[in-house]
């Protein structure tokens, strides 16, 4: 039978419930236990998907194509497990699934309700989790805050859950905040004790208090905790502020918190084997060199909306022992300043364009891309980011001066960038762009091939226009090389200028793949390219 790790938050939202539950995660793994991750956000759309990054972050994809929340990104980044459809539970999904068995006559005419239909339906998504990942034990991380109208019915559903498993089948972590007040100089827990108190007004006690606060509580606090919220004093953890991120899992297993855990649960306490992380610490505080990297992107303003690209780069720089400072460079803003580029890009060593969707900033990003290949800075290019490398290429090196996408140009008289006919008759939005793993076959001799080290690869997608095959042979002629090719749909996924120190971009999602002991390919040799480049 598998057991079930629930995460909670409370007081504020931000404290970090999913590092937490990585961590805990992360350590129930090093201990040889096979752990499994899943998130249940609260809000009303089915999945991310549609959501502008601006508000939400990015849109994480898992390897079967579910569009998900950027917190599992981190759970993948950490566990180094691959999450899938399971993954993510949104209300807007309970909702939608409820209602579609409500109309195909499911209930059998009964009075469809909050409980037990909505909570059933929750249940049931925990227990998917558990039969298809056949992990020992599932970690689930609740959003939002507890006492929020739209977590309800989802607190309801743990409720039902622990009293169906029991205490020795789930164990319940509450994170918490503990401020320091400034005058009187005290770290305050009558926060925590207010948020634990509504919790058990829901009918949950928490097993484990984590503590966010700026510096250790002390065991005055930790015992006052432990009278007032019915905690033994020991599931009192301190997460404190740390510089860096990856310290978190060995605090938290200073403080035995997954031993805690197994106790509870009744299962070995094996050996941890956590030397790997330990050493990438070790790496992460002890970088030698800086470089800096372009990003050009339209979401910058809010660094989330690109997380899983800035982890990666991050990624590579362990490897090659170099801190990355990334330029965030508002690809609209691009369009409209007078400023010389050399000096937008005069202590950039390399130069990275992400994914994206419409038609705003678009020719920022060309301009960057222009930038790089002319002035042969090291280049890489994801998703929109290679398709407006191929534009720019078509335009200014083959002369197809009005070379575009359909998607800004819907009339472009060259559209280099197309909708596949199977995305022209689509109407929904949500769900439907090309999204999850596809194979993809590499041509020997090339940059992408001396990457990956591999014939066929498989990479995650989320889009919905591709190359337009009709112009290969002629950009083909002035010199591009499309090296990586989906052999089954004919669809370009990887080109790169053989020309150059480092050109090369891809159609598919990279940095969903990167870890940060193990970087992705095209990111490991992008930077490696950087480096040199200094």
């Amino acid at each position: 039978m598998a057991k079930y790790v629930f995460v909670t938050g409370g007081v504020v939202s931000g404290l970090g419930k999913g590092i937490t539950a990585s961590s805990i995660a992360l350590l129930l793994k090093s201990r040889g236990y096979k752990v499994f991750m899943q998130k249940f956000d609260p809000y009303i759309n089915v999945d991310p998907g549609t959501m502008n990054p601006i508000q939400h972050g990015e849109v994480f994809v898992t390897y079967d194509g579910c569009e998900t929340d950027l917190d599992l990104g981190h759970y993948e980044r950490y566990i180094d497990e691959e999450l899938n459809y399971t993954s993510n539970i949104t209300s807007g999904k309970i909702y939608k699934s409820v209602i579609d068995k409500e109309r195909h006559g499911d209930y059998l005419g009964a009075t469809v309700q909050m409980v037990p239909h909505i909570t059933n339906e929750i249940k049931n998504k925990v227990y998917e989790a558990s039969n298809t990942s056949g992990a020992d034990i599932v970690i689930t991380e609740i959003g939002g805050t507890v006492g929020d109208i739209e977590s309800q019915s989802f607190i309801e559903a743990l409720r039902q859950i622990q009293y169906e498993k029991g205490s020795s089948n789930t164990f319940f972590v509450h994170c918490t905040l503990i401020p320091f007040i400034y005058g009187s100089n005290e770290l305050k827990t009558k926060p925590t004790q207010n948020s634990v108190r509504d919790l058990r007004n829901m009918g949950i006690r928490p097993d484990a208090l984590v503590c966010r606060t700026p510096f250790s509580t002390g065991e005055h606090i930790k015992e006052k905790l432990s009278l007032f919220c019915s905690v033994p004093v020991e599931n009192v953890i301190d997460s404190v502020d740390v510089k860096n991120i990856y310290e978190i899992p060995i605090k938290y297993y200073e403080q035995k918190i997954d031993e805690i855990i197994l106790k509870q649960f009744g299962l070995p306490i094996k050996e941890a084997k956590l030397d790997y992380w330990k050493k990438l610490i070790k790496t992460v505080d002890n970088l030698k060199e800086e470089i800096e990297i372009a990003l050009v992107g339209k979401y910058v303003e809010l660094h989330d909306a690109y997380l899983s690209v800035a982890e990666a780069l991050k990624h590579a720089g362990y490897k090659h022992n170099v801190k990355i400072n990334i330029n965030w460079i508002d690809s609209e803003e691009l369009e409209k300043q007078d400023k010389k580029l050399e000096e937008v890009f005069k202590n950039t060593q390399g130069i990275l364009v992400p994914g994206g969707f419409g038609s705003r900033g678009i020719e920022g990003k060309i301009k960057a891309i222009t930038y790089a290949r002319e002035n042969n800075i090291p280049f890489l290019g994801i998703c929109l980011g290679m398709q407006l490398a191929v534009i720019e290429f078509a335009r200014n090196v083959c002369g197809i001066r009005e070379a575009s996408s359909t998607e800004f140009s819907p009339t472009c008289k060259d559209p280099i960038i197309d909708l596949m006919s199977d995305q022209k008759s689509v109407v929904n939005m949500g769900g439907t762009l090309r999204l999850g793993n596809y194979e993809c076959t590499l041509q020997e001799n090339t940059l992408a091939y001396n990457d990956y080290k591999a014939k066929k690869i498989l990479e995650r997608h989320r889009h919905r226009y591709e190359f337009n095959n009709k112009y290969r042979p002629i950009l083909e002629d002035k010199g591009m090389v499309f090296s990586g090719i989906n052999e089954k749909a004919n669809l370009v996924e990887i080109i790169e200028l053989p020309n150059l120190k480092h050109f090369i971009a891809c159609q598919f999602h990279p940095e969903f793949k990167s870890r940060p002991t193990r970087p992705h390919p095209l990111f490991d040799s992008f930077i490696k390219a950087s480096k040199e480049n200094k």
